[in-house]
């Protein structure tokens, strides 16, 4: 199955308190359809000390968004569009704008 959404892509949220920021995509959970992106979605944890000595603390950690949430930025048109697919002469599967129609990558 082909991803509409892979790592290093930047995307734009569309749903939710982070609704219209950008960021890279670190993660992709294909089994769940969820990203986790760079910045965004930041959740925290509070955590006890495991050994003594050891301090406790709040970490904060970007938590999973749905895949359905975000748009891939088009790198030539630099707005979020949906993505489509095409197949090259070649035989070679790869990613498109809906917006223009260009190739966003050779993935």
């Amino acid at each position: 199955m082909s991803a509409k959404v892979k790592k290093n892509d930047t995307v734009q949220v569309l749903t939710g308190r982070d609704r219209g920021k950008r960021g890279k995509v670190t993660r992709v959970i294909m089994k769940d359809e969820r990203v986790v992106i760079e910045g965004i979605n930041i959740r925290k944890r509070h955590t006890k000390a495991q050994r003594p000595g050891e301090q406790g603390g709040i970490v904060e950690f970007p938590a999973p968004l749905a895949t359905s949430n975000v748009n891939v930025v088009c790198p030539k048109c630099d707005r979020p569009t949906r993505v489509g697919f095409r197949v090259l002469e070649d035989g070679k599967k790869v990613r498109v704008c809906r917006r223009d129609g260009e190739v966003i990558d050779n993935g």
